[in-house]
């Protein structure tokens, strides 16, 4: 029998130690396969270039099945809330793992553009969507509710890694051995984070005899039952749809823009495609640190403010990317915009947590990651178009640094209760 098939009362870990929340082991684990699906999805923009020369396709072609990926990635994000809210996170990203796996060693078998939309867009879009959207907002709101922001903070700060360590990584077994058996390497990888992934998640508190973390005496521990109808009533407020469009921006300017086009930028600029995955890997360390820091200020200050000066300040990096000079100046403005590459993500799943409800974050939230990684899609493939119009990226730079700047004026229509939410009982 797998471990997937054990009921509630024999899935309790028998290697727990007196004194440690087995939160925490859930955390890391998490953090594991959200690590695992950065990485891949840093991919498609190292291996750009390799698969230009191998397939004999053009940018906007490949920007196109890229774009495509990223879209099923976002659509996994609300699919993906659904069936954990249902079903529980161990299963579900059970589930994503082995459709990644299968999904990039399919990869080795692409030779005509449908076959790249489909595997390489369809498939594995999909496949990192279900394990990299709402499964770090799920288990931190099922498992704290004191220090959720932090939570949230360190896993994204797992996906900065999945780049830190991805990046490089992938562009030099790309230069050694080709794309198609990298791709194969990352599926490989995905099968063994199932096995800590099968065995140590676990779905909720209860079942290994806990309570959420930093829940009172006395208190009750709040409902992770979806209410009925949630998005129906999350379509008609107004704070849905400003949590939804500046996370647009956010999927634009950073999955989008940067991760699908930086190395081809620099490349075209006289430098080599391992500066510019150097260059992607420093944004990484410094997201790392920006992360964990937005996380920990998420638990302490407003975070409509943070947003607004997290969009602000990405609107002026992106400005400067075009008055610096290649080479060195890349240095700036990798530490600039590294340092909010991602760090939106803790104070906006806190805002989704406080105006929507606890039990009711996979499903919610999962949509406005569906709007993030609409914005990244259409600027992957925009992008390629407009390098591929005009003859340089400057257009679509400019674009994305005042798309920034209005997402920064945005947050501040956004309302937030005075208590937050997921601190009441029985929400």
């Amino acid at each position: 029998m797998s471990p997937l098939d054990l009921p509630p009362s024999e899935q309790r870990p028998s290697t727990s130690r007196p004194g440690l929340f087995y939160g925490w082991i859930v955390v890391a684990v998490a953090a594991l396969v959200l690590l695992l699906s950065a990485g891949a999805r840093s991919a498609p923009g190292v291996f750009l270039l390799p698969m230009q020369s191998d397939l004999g396709l053009n940018r906007t072609v490949l920007s196109f099945a890229a774009s495509l990926g990223l879209i099923m990635f976002g659509l996994g994000g609300p699919l993906s809330g659904a069936l954990m809210d249902r079903f529980g996170p161990r299963r579900v990203t059970a589930a994503g793992l082995l459709l990644i796996a299968a999904s990039f060693g399919a990869s080795a078998l692409i030779h005509t553009a449908w076959q790249l939309h489909l595997v390489w867009g369809v498939l594995s879009g999909l496949g990192t969507g279900i394990v990299g959207s709402v499964l770090g907002a799920t288990i931190a709101n099922r498992w704290f509710v004191t220090g959720r922001g932090l939570v949230m903070g360190l896993f994204g700060a797992a996906g900065s890694a999945g780049q830190l360590l991805f990046l490089p990584l992938l562009t030099a077994m790309a230069g050694a051995l080709g794309w198609r058996q990298s791709a194969v390497i990352i599926g490989g990888l995905a099968l063994a984070t199932l096995i800590p992934a099968a065995a140590l998640l676990r779905d909720q508190p209860t079942e290994v005899g806990a309570q959420p973390l930093g829940l009172k005496p006395g208190e009750q521990a709040p409902s992770v039952r979806p209410d009925p109808g949630v998005m129906r009533q999350a379509v008609r407020s107004g704070q849905f749809w400003l949590l939804a469009l500046t996370f647009f921006v956010c999927g634009a300017t950073s999955n989008g823009l940067i991760g699908m086009h930086f190395i081809a930028y620099c490349t075209e600029a006289g430098l080599t495609a391992g500066y510019a995955a150097g260059m992607l890997a420093l944004m990484g360390a410094f997201n790392f640190a920006g992360t964990i820091a937005s996380g920990w200020l998420t638990d302490r200050y407003d975070p409509r403010l943070l947003l607004g000066a997290y969009y602000a300040f990405r609107g002026v990096s992106l400005a400067l990317l075009l008055f610096i000079p290649p080479g060195a100046g890349l240095v700036a403005f990798a530490v600039l915009f590294g340092l909010d590459y991602i760090a939106t993500v803790p104070p906006t799943t806190a805002l989704v947590a406080d105006k929507f409800g606890r039990g009711n974050v996979g499903t919610v939230y999962g949509w406005v990651f569906c709007a993030h990684m609409v914005g990244a899609a259409l600027a992957a493939w925009l992008g390629g178009v407009a390098r591929d119009a005009l003859g340089s990226y400057g257009v679509a730079f400019i674009v994305a640094a005042l798309l920034s700047l209005a997402a920064a004026a945005l947050t501040q229509g956004i309302g937030r209760p005075e208590r937050p939410a997921l601190a009441r009982a029985g929400d």
